[in-house]
Formats: structure tokens, sequence, C-alpha cells
């Protein structure tokens, strides 16, 4: 029965977040925007203390069920190692392993150094929730959005307006190559061991299991009951059950309740930690308790609780035709001395600080504007260009969003007076000056009124006219940039700002 409880659970929530990558129309977001808010690494880095405390205690009382019910890439592994057990011969194919220390401790200290020096590539390869975010936008959701032009296609010809197309189009070829790769590791890793991830690489997981070790709420192997079957054991995808010794790893064990069902000589069971009549068993399946022991104890789950504790405050610091006649040309994305990140963030800085790149708010932007950057130094974290849309003032999508707080909240009047960029001529590629024609573009759409026209010879009013940009108006939201005729670069662009202001 709990089983069938933690499955459905986890297909649950696996759903929701996989929605919420794959939903283009914003809906979806507004009903389960609390699953991914309540990921333990985004909740952390946002310091909604509510959620990482409840969290804690959850995994106090029940063990890492976080691990095998909340966090969408614990789930895809379960899922993958599922269909392999469905295999003939394959259903019970795991072992006992030991722990290995060295790796699950080493890869944590790399992940805390990498955070607080805001190395945040790193941080966003290891952390589990952005792993599955960028496979489900970068692999999912381009087949998900396929599909859904397939319907608008046959819905246009019996001329139903039910669905409508969108664009798909590879928006960082770095970052669908991390993607992929991740997606294969993850597969091979799960369809031939389970959990190895989860328990040897995965930054949360070994966090977790400083305070699981603790859990009131346990599954326990009697060894009066125990036949020494090993079926427990080959069925554990965490390989923490030592049916030899009776002995089960709760510092690795997923609560997946897979060996309640089983055990065929009701030999396990969940048992609250201190229930007294099974003292007798609960010993012999630990080893004697000792001063070392208890130290050995109190030094991991003080570790564990200092490792949050560090990481909490040092975060908290295109048509492509024109009328059927001509061929338009893409535009290409100017040389920009600086990214430009979105309203909300702040500053690069705190936006680097905070992002895990798990591209949420790149799937959720509706004007394309937000792409993963193929920068080295700022890989996978999300920056702003205009060549296929510009941030419309009125559009706060990325803000609701994003669930480790590198956007902040904000409302569309704070939206349309933050300057998170500027806008710069470029007079060699100025249509009224290389074509000699009127143009006018920029200025006639800028939504703040930031640019003006003037005459291209200042002793003749009557020469063909060029922008003028009043870079205290400008807000940086790339209108200019994306409506300028100007091919393949156009003659005005944004450059983005380190400190965002509000005019």
């Amino acid at each position: 029965m709990l089983r069938k409880i933690r499955v459905t659970l986890a297909v649950v929530f696996f759903l929701a977040v996989t929605a919420l990558f794959l939903d283009f129309t914003g809906t979806i977001h507004a009903w389960l925007g609390w699953t991914a808010k309540i990921q333990f690494l985004p909740a952390l880095l946002a310091l909604n203390v509510g959620v990482v405390v409840g969290l804690i205690v959850l995994t106090l009382l029940f063990g890492r069920v976080y691990c095998s019910v909340i966090c969408p890439l614990g789930v895809f592994q379960d899922i993958v190692s599922w269909i392999s057990g469905r295999r003939k011969k394959k259903r019970y194919r795991f072992s006992y392993s030991p722990e290995v220390k060295w790796l699950r401790y080493g890869v944590l200290a790399l992940f805390v150094i990498a955070m607080i020096a805001g190395v945040g590539s790193f941080v966003a390869l290891l952390a589990p929730y952005s792993s599955y975010g960028r496979i489900a936008s970068n692999l999912f959701a381009p087949i998900y959005r396929w599909g859904n032009n397939l319907l608008a296609y046959f819905a246009g010809r019996a001329e139903s307006y039910a669905f409508y197309e969108t664009e798909v189009w590879l928006k960082s070829l770095p970052t669908f190559i991390i993607a992929a790769g991740t997606f294969v590791v993850l597969i091979v890793l799960a369809w031939r061991n389970g959990r190895t991830y989860c328990n040897t690489i995965c930054p949360v997981g070994t966090v977790l299991s400083f305070f699981s070790r603790f859990s009131l709420f346990r599954p326990v192997l009697e060894a009066e009951k125990c036949k020494n079957c090993s079926l427990c054991s080959r069925q554990c995808k965490a390989a923490c059950i030592d049916y030899k010794n009776h002995r089960i790893d709760y510092s690795r064990c997923v609560a997946c309740m897979d060996c309640l069902d089983t055990c065929k000589h009701d030999a396990i069971h969940m048992q609250y930690r201190w229930k007294r009549h099974n003292r007798l068993a609960t010993d012999k399946q630990e080893e004697p308790t000792s001063p070392e022991r208890i130290d050995t104890a109190r030094r991991s789950f003080l570790s564990g609780t200092a490792v949050l504790v560090t990481a909490s405050m040092v975060k908290a610091q295109e048509m492509k035709v024109d009328g059927g006649l001509a061929v338009i040309e893409d535009k290409k994305i100017p040389m920009r001395a600086t990214s430009i990140v979105p309203p909300g963030a702040w500053s690069a800085r705190h936006f680097a600080q905070h992002c895990t790149a798990c591209q949420l708010c790149v799937s959720a932007c509706p004007n394309d504007v937000l792409r993963p950057s193929s920068d080295l130094q700022r890989l996978m974290l999300p920056e702003m260009s205009y060549e296929r849309g510009y941030c419309r003032p009125e559009c706060t999508r990325c803000s609701d969003v994003c669930p480790a707080g590198a956007i902040r909240p904000i409302t569309v009047a704070e939206k349309s007076s933050t300057r998170i960029g500027h806008a710069v001529w470029v007079r060699k590629n100025c249509i009224p000056l290389t074509d000699g024609v009127e143009c006018g573009n920029c200025a006639r759409h800028c939504p703040s009124g930031a640019i003006l026209m003037v005459p291209s010879d200042s002793g003749d009013k009557n020469s063909v006219r060029i922008p003028v940009v009043n870079a205290e108006r400008c807000i940086g939201c790339g209108t200019c940039e994306n409506l300028c005729p100007a091919r393949p670069f156009s003659a005005i662009y944004v450059e983005g700002h380190t400190m965002h202001s509000v005019m």
C-alpha cells in the first residue's frame, strides 16, 4: 500500500514538473508553478526557508522521500529502471554495494565550493532539478511542440482554431549537447544500476543523506524472520540493503518502498525508530553503538547542517519570406560587451549567483528572447537576445516562473521603468545612410520614447533622418534591435547593464 501511494505521488509530481517545461501558453504555470518552487536547491537559493525546513523535516520523518517523489530526475531514473526491470530475468538484478564515501563527499565539497565561488555552470551541471529541466526543455519540448504543430495543421484543415503553430528552434547548441549527454548517462546508469547517480554524484541526495540517517520512520529488516533469500537486496535500486548482516544503509535509502512488497516472509516493514519491542531487531541490524560511532553520526549531522547554512548565507549576499517575393536574411547576434539579464534579476552578479540554469524561464518566454548562453563563463545560464523577438514591457512571465530567486517577481509597472541596458546606434548599418531612404522603424516602435529621428546633416533639414538614443530613457527592451530592417546586423542593438536601475 505504501509503495502504491509513493508511486502515485511520484507520477503526479513528475508529470506536473515536466508540463512546466512543455507548456508554451503560460496556463499550466499558474496552477502547477509551485512544484518547481519546492525543489530543494531552487528553494535554498531563493531563501524559501519554509520550503527548505519542510523538506528537511520530511526527511527526518520518512527518509529521502524527496528523492523518490518530488525530484523529477530521481523519478525519471525510476522510470528507466522500471522499464529495464520488465525484461525477462532482469527484475532482481541489483546487489548490495558499500557506500563510496570519497566520491559522494568529494562531489559535494566541489559543489559547495562552486556555489561560494559563483561558478554557476558547474553548479547547474550537477543540480538534479536543473539537469532534468535541461533535458525536458531541450529534448522533450521540441517533440511536444512538433506534435502540437501537427495537430494545428490538421485543425486548420478542419477550419478549427483549437491549436496554433509555434516555432521550434535550437536555442543553444552547447546546452543541447550537455542535455543530450546527461540524458544518455542517466539512462545508462539507471538501466544498469538504478539509483547510482543519486547515491554517488547528486549533491542534493548527499545533503539529504545526512538527515535521513536519523529518520523516525524507516524500513527495518528483522533478522528473526529473514530467510536470507536476498530478494530485497536484488530489488533495491539504491543498493543499500545488506541482507547478510540484516542492515540497511539509511543514508542511501530513497524510501521507494520496493523492498516492502518484495519480501515474501514479512521480514521488512516500516517501523518507528524508537519502537521498544523491536529494539532487539534493530540492534541486530546496526553495529553496536560506541562513543566513536555516536561522534561520527554527530559530525555527519553537523556537517550537513553546516553545508546548508553556508550555502544559504553566501547566496543571501520571423517570417522567412517578404510577401512571398524576397528571402529575408536571418539576423546575427551582435557582439555585446555585457550580456543582458532579465528585469527582476537586479544585477548580473545576483543572477549568476542564484540561477541554476534549469531553463524554465527559457521555456516559458513567449517572445523567444531568453536562451542559454554559449559563453564559457556563463555556459547554460539564460541571457537575452533580440533576433527573434523583443522583451515586451507587459510580459513578466520569466519572473513569475523562476523558482530560484534569480529573477525576482516584478510588476508590469516596475518592469517598464527598469533599465536593463541601453541602445547603441551603428552608423555603418543604418539604412537611411546606406540606401538613402527614410526608415525610422526604431523610433516609431520604441515603447519608452528613447529614440528620436534627426537630420543626418545638421545644416540640411531635408536630409535623411537618423536615430539618436536618449540612454536615460532607454530600458533595453530590444524593440528597436528586433524591428530594425538592416541585415544581417541591426543598425541599433542593446548593450546590457551589469547593475539594473530604475528611471
